[in-house]
């Protein structure tokens, strides 16, 4: 007898009754008396068909290769022909289309590996894609250094985390004390700053053909004296030493010689889908280098004659810019005002990572000294306000100086002639440095485009007037923006500054005005049309939009503070405005760090980040729901919803013409509903500032020094103001993802994750002119970057526990660890919980489901009723399950990714499978939450057993939820699913799951409004229930807006989603909001919502964007007192919103839009 037979219970072979491992069953019911219990109708939600349908996992898969072309059998000729190849498809209907045929792919070298998030593994040396080495240093390590133990302690210092945590302390010891190289003895005389010196010395010995260094250098601005004469009347103010930057071609010579440049794109493409069913393509965006913009500057650069004696190929480097002021310590004053450079040849995935090394640090913008106070002083007498214009236009003035030193001689004549580098595959290559888009808030934006703030035109890319503004998403809106594209007025703010520099005018004087005004320019120079403008180069176009900023931080912040107002109106003792903060704690967590806890009040928005804006968004509609009266109650979750919608569409990681459409419909619908917002609830209720406002503004009052009066301490009126460019910007997002590429990509967020970097060096600095050290300690982490160890990768690897190596394998649809420490015992484990209606008819559902398993039966139309003599011959060895603590999920992502959720029954439990429902109005999930992870190692025997062996088997024990009846959602209604706990009458309320079917984990919102019951589990402990708990939520919400997966699984248009969600219903969906958002202004709207829900009466941005929100307020704070609120310009009774057809065409030329 083997092993094995030695685990079998004493029992007289497989046929004794009701029996696991020869105990009797605590229920004795017979096979067809469980069947008929079965069919028992509850009033709560129930589950007539209890096998999910299977999940179809498909891991991500790279896209096909460039063929190589066929031999040619004459002379290449010079000639500007079309050769454009398309490549194979992939499993997930993805190819590229190139409109000349590429040298390089380095697509070609991505593995499935390179397509996950966190389950990264280390790849070994002979993955690696053998390339030239192009690196500056041409010298593997120990160099510069004497020897490796010197060697690994300097990487370990500039790698990692600054901050060194306890796992940077075990890195220490595995990477560095325990390395085979390592000997004390090498460190017996080390210093840190003697080698810090070898450091910089030796590489710059090395790298005399060119330098990548930082550079200081002062910066001069020209202050006018208001006095007239011939020869100009202004004087020289110097901010000495006030630059410190990198020459931009130097920086660009260093990336193409780093070795992340072998994943650089030299040719753009166009990336496109063909659907497998019905056998069309479309075009999908997601890259810069798949965008209009590169595809039409690619074009033209063909198109540019050859420079005399050079045939090499031309292409195209793409510039990114991203600046913004940060703080650099929490406590103190110490600011910086970096500017970062992207490569957009390199994919956004790595830009985003800020241990990538994509990123590259160009200069520190320095800030006007408070020295020019007393030199405005000494060159003039200036009035208050005089002084106070003089110092605006001096900002202007060091900014553009700034950007004058940074586009130099060198970088205009390769912008003009190309540089010859050598790329990755070691070829020659004539390349074009192009700048494509530049991220900043509004306030920097508006200082780039040399415009006025507060100004008639707010806009930096239209010349929308602001009375118009709230007008957002009426066909002649539209219109109107493509009609008034801006473009500089380079003559007329010359004729400008001759009045101010050569006659002595003011800076703000009528004269001035009288040019300037009326497209809201400014006397200020811009340092890119000056440079770039005769080469073509529009720099309104490179200031795209930003959802950071200007939503999250923006319309959305301004939408939840009208809330807060609106709740302190209804409630003037601020009972709702607590019941909205007691709900919002409630929310639990969800995924890492993608929904966080919500600590103290809400409603208060201390310190709060563009990331805690973005999950107050997404988790909005359950709290605000019932909070408002009835009246108004619909309008509210209709505008939550179509708010969450827009935003999880703008920010979408891969967009195809059909979710770029429904972008574009969904952004008008949304500016129809806030105009509703306006109009049937904001107008109705007398608001006023909220008490953070009122604080704010005091505080202003009592630092300007020109108020004059004591402080009041009554609140203002403060009304909901649609009339600011953030809210104009909201239909500009699908021209710009079709322009650019997707907004994940020029996102001011991956600057803001750039931020840590300098941060955390300076923390390591002296605090004593800190912008030079943190450029010191920048360019000796990049040094060393580059003369990494072959092979070796950032500790940057995912895995939930040390021992479980498998965890760490994308591939797999799922991991739970086989670990045998915690033993539950069947039968001990059900007298304990006896009574308890979770484990009723516990060891029958759970041969049942072993069963449907071992068997390998399918769905089949109706549920299979296993014998009791089919259910005898399952044995589970030494009646005994493992239940590991957590079980990890991959799943592939809309965006054709791989990413991972922890299954944890203690506080993330939710998951979701398919669903086997069909007919109308049928939902596409079921939703259960996991109880408990278990393994077990079951023997089946008998005539119908395919396999006699042991066999480890996984399972899930789970509670299901069930669909509300009569509950009406999606995006038709602008209501979010709506689930409950399936009653314990409800045999089927129990039961096992195979792990297998799992697709992810869900997020769910208790329904706050419905409250807590007994009636779905009898009160008390129970297994069914969390720990601490006696009673559960009535309802939940389905937070479809989690993340933008998930979004997409509801949405239908997932590339990566290998299972099709696009019902007939959704398309009727989508022609609803199409024909709502063609309605006549004078007509009276139906809320959405309101007449099918009678009973209803959502890389890091660090806590500096404080300083942002409060930027931002004050200037709504101008906005509302300076505008007119609410009613644009005009009767609105004879025009209609946008319908998707008539706001612009796809294929319109990229000229036409920007």
């Amino acid at each position: 007898m083997d092993d094995d037979e030695e685990m079998l219970p004493a029992t007289s072979g497989c046929s004794s009754s009701e029996v696991v491992q020869g105990i009797p069953n605590q229920h004795t019911e017979n096979s067809e008396a469980f069947a008929s219990e079965l069919e028992l109708g509850p009033v709560r939600p129930r589950r007539v068909i209890r096998l999910p349908k299977r999940y179809q996992d498909e891991p991500p898969e790279p896209l096909a290769p460039v063929e190589e072309p066929r031999p040619a059998m004459v002379r290449r000729v010079i000639l500007h022909v079309r050769d454009t190849i398309r490549t194979a498809f992939n499993a997930f209907g993805l190819f590229r289309e190139y409109p000349h045929r590429p040298s390089y792919d380095p697509d070609a070298f991505v593995s499935p590996d390179d397509l996950t998030y966190r389950a990264r593994r280390p790849r070994s040396p002979d993955l690696q894609p053998h390339v030239p080495s192009t690196s500056v240093s041409e010298q593997p390590p120990p160099w510069p250094f004497a020897n490796m133990s010197i060697y690994r302690l300097m990487e370990w210092r500039y790698s990692g985390s600054i901050t060194k945590s306890l796992q940077e302390i075990n890195r220490l010891v595995r990477d560095v004390l325990l390395a085979e190289d390592f000997k004390v003895d090498d460190l017996s005389k080390f210093s840190m700053a003697t080698q810090n010196g070898v450091l910089d010395a030796k590489y710059n010995a090395a790298t005399t053909h060119h330098s990548d260094g930082w550079r200081e250098t002062d910066v001069h601005i020209e202050v006018p004296t208001r006095s007239s004469g011939s020869s100009g009347n202004s004087q020289t103010f110097t901010v000495t030493n006030g630059l410190i930057y990198r020459p931009l071609i130097d920086v660009i010579r260093s990336a193409f010689a780093e070795p992340i440049a072998k994943s650089f794109h030299l040719y753009p493409f166009k990336r496109l889908r063909k659907h497998s069913s019905l056998q069309t393509e479309e075009r999908v965006y997601d890259e810069l280098y798949t965008s209009d913009a590169w595809l039409k500057a690619h074009d033209v650069l063909q198109k540019q004659s050859n420079e005399p004696g050079c045939e090499l190929e031309k292409v195209i480097a793409a510039l990114m810019f991203s600046s913004d002021a940060t703080t650099l310590a929490s406590f103190g004053t110490a600011k910086a005002w970096p500017l970062y450079l992207y490569f957009g040849n390199l994919s956004k995935y790595v830009r985003a990572s800020p241990n990538s090394g994509a990123c590259h640090h160009i200069a520190f913008i320095p800030s006007l000294p408070d020295s020019i106070t007393h030199f405005i002083n000494t060159i003039g007498s200036f009035t208050k306000t005089a002084t106070r214009s003089l110092l605006t236009h001096c900002r202007r003035e060091l900014m553009h100086a700034v950007w004058d030193i940074i586009l130099d001689d060198e970088f205009i004549n390769a912008y003009q002639h190309g540089i010859v580098l050598k790329c990755a595959d070691g070829i020659l290559r004539r390349v074009y440095p192009r700048i494509f888009t530049y991220s900043a808030d509004y306030p920097e934006k508006i200082i780039l485009a040399s415009i006025r703030d507060k100004g008639e035109f707010l806009c930096p890319r239209c010349l929308v007037p602001k009375s118009k503004l709230a007008e957002v998403g009426f066909v002649r809106d539209m219109r109107l923006r493509l009609r008034t594209l801006r473009t500089y007025a380079l003559d007329k703010v010359r004729r400008a500054r001759e009045l101010i520099y050569l006659k002595g005018k003011p800076v703000d004087g009528a004269g001035v005005q009288r040019l300037l005004k009326p497209e809201t320019l400014i006397p200020t120079m811009n340092a890119f049309a000056k440079k770039l403008g005769t080469l073509g180069f529009d720099h309104f176009s490179m200031l795209v939009v930003d959802v950071m900023h200007e939503c999250e931080l923006g319309t959305w912040k301004s939408v939840f503070t009208h809330l807060i107002r609106l709740l302190f109106a209804i409630s003037p003792t601020g009972q709702l405005v607590a019941e909205l903060d007691h709900r919002f704690r409630q929310i639990p967590t969800f995924g890492r760090g993608i929904i966080r806890q919500f600590s103290g009040n809400s409603s208060e928005m201390k310190r709060r980040a563009a990331r805690d804006f973005e999950d107050l968004l997404q988790c909005s509609i359950p709290v605000f729901e019932g909070l408002f009266p009835r009246q108004h109650d619909a309008l509210v979750t209709t505008l939550l919803y179509r708010f969450a919608e827009w935003h999880a569409l703008a920010k979408l990681r891969m967009h195809t013409e059909s979710s770029l459409s429904l972008l574009d419909t969904t952004s008008k619908t949304l500016c129809r509903v806030l105009r509703q917002f306006r109009d049937k609830t904001a107008k109705v209720y007398n608001t006023v500032e909220l008490p953070k406002e009122l604080g704010a503004r005091q505080r202003r009052k009592k630092n300007d020094c020109s108020s004059t009066g004591g402080q009041s301490s009554v609140p203002k009126p403060k009304s909901f103001n649609m009339s600011t460019y953030k809210f104009h910007a909201i239909c500009d997002y699908a021209r710009t993802v079709m322009q650019f590429g997707t907004t994940d990509s020029y996102t001011t967020q991956i600057g803001e994750l750039a931020h840590r970097v300098i941060k955390a060096f300076y923390s390591l600095t002296n605090k004593n002119n800190a912008t030079r050290q943190i450029a010191k300690h920048e360019v000796r982490k990049r040094r060393l970057q580059r003369t990494a160890i072959p092979g070796r990768h950032t500790q940057d690897v995912f895995c939930p526990e040390d021992n479980a190596p498998r965890s760490c394998d994308p591939l797999l649809h799922h991991y739970i660890s086989d670990t045998s420490r915690n033993r539950i015992d069947i039968f001990a484990f059900l007298r304990e919980r006896q009574g308890d209606p979770a484990v009723e008819h516990f060891i029958q559902k759970l041969k049942d489901h072993l069963l449907y398993r071992l068997l390998n039966l399918e769905y089949d139309g109706e549920d299979h009723i296993f014998t009791d003599a089919q259910r005898n011959n399952v044995r589970i060895l030494d009646n005994l399950l493992f239940s590991p603590a957590t079980m990890q999920v991959n799943y592939t992502t809309y965006d054709v990714r791989r990413e991972q959720d922890t299954i944890n029954p203690r506080t993330h439990g939710d998951v979701m499978v398919l669903s086997r429902e069909t007919g109308p109005g049928y939902h596409p999930y079921w939703y259960a939450r996991v109880l408990r992870v278990l393994h077990a190692r079951v023997r089946h025997c008998g005539a119908d057993a395919r396999n006699l062996s042991v066999q480890h088997m996984e399972i899930l024990w789970v509670r299901w939820y069930g669909i509300v009846p009569g509950h009406r959602h999606g995006s038709a209604v602008a209501r979010l699913p709506k689930i409950g706990f399936v009653p314990e009458s409800d045999l089927s309320a129990f039961g096992f799951l195979d792990p297998s079917l799992v697709i992810r984990s869900c997020h769910l919102i208790p329904a706050f409004v419905d409250g807590r019951t007994t009636d779905l589990l009898r009160a008390g402990q129970s297994d069914g229930r969390r720990s601490g708990e006696v009673d559960d939520w009535s309802t939940y919400y389905v937070n479809i807006f989690a993340d933008r997966d998930m979004y997409m699984r509801y949405n239908g248009n997932g590339i990566g989603h290998c299972f099709n969600l696009v019902r007939e219903e959704d398309e009727v969906i989508r022609d609803e909001m199409e024909d709502e958002s063609g309605l006549e202004e004078g007509e009276e709207d139906t809320v959405e919502g309101e007449e099918h829900d009678e009973d209803q009466v959502d890389v890091d941005a660090d806590d500096d964007d404080e300083e942002d929100n409060d930027d931002e307020e004050d200037e709504e704070d101008d906005d509302d007192d300076n505008e007119v609120l609410g009613n644009g310009s005009g009767s609105d009774s004879d025009d209609r919103d946008c319908d998707a057809e008539s706001t612009f065409d796809y294929d319109t030329d990229v000229d036409d839009l920007f």
